[in-house]
């Protein structure tokens, strides 16, 4: 196995398990939307695989924007939030710009959903589910239910973001 390989998954390994972890506080389910926009889970999954029909990257970078979201705040898609001129926000930090990518493959899915299930599934949920998606072969269970974050604030991906030089075993303890 290359070793990019390795890291992609060691990284969807540690994103799993921090979604894992959140379940205890916030009461997640597998299955969230399945009364309230039953095809939430389809419309992201659509979503992705015509991102990935654009540019095959973009896998690994809704991976990695996933990774960035949890890391600061918890899964609440504050990564999203765009900077005001009295805050500069995550999505601005040096460790995100420019170098995530997939939000216009977030923005698609959201605006797909608002427009048959509006106000229902959150955009954190969303990132949850790309990421999950973007895996291809991968297909794993998601918890979801989680609640979008409204703060974003770029001095914590400064100190809650894992340095780009940890190896696997550096950030499985991260």
């Amino acid at each position: 196995m290359s070793s990019k390989k390795l890291i992609s998954l060691s990284i969807t390994l540690i994103v799993v398990l921090l979604c894992r972890s959140v379940q205890l506080e916030a009461q997640l389910q597998v299955g969230f939307y399945t009364n309230s926009c039953s095809f939430a889970e389809f419309i992201v999954k659509e979503e992705v695989r015509k991102g990935f029909m654009r540019d095959r990257g973009v896998a690994a970078g809704l991976v990695r924007l996933h990774f960035h979201d949890c890391f600061v705040r918890g899964c609440d898609a504050s990564v999203l939030i765009d900077s005001t001129p009295l805050n500069t926000a995550e999505k601005d930090s040096p460790a995100n710009n420019p170098s995530l990518r997939g939000f216009e493959i977030i923005d698609n899915a959201k605006a797909r959903l608002e427009a048959v299930c509006k106000g229902v599934v959150s955009c954190a949920d969303i990132v949850a589910f790309a990421a999950r998606d973007s895996t291809g072969g991968l297909g794993y269970d998601v918890l979801s239910g989680r609640r979008d974050g409204k703060t974003s604030l770029v001095l914590e991906t400064l100190t809650n973001l894992p340095a780009p030089t940890l190896d696997a075993n550096q950030l499985t303890q991260f």
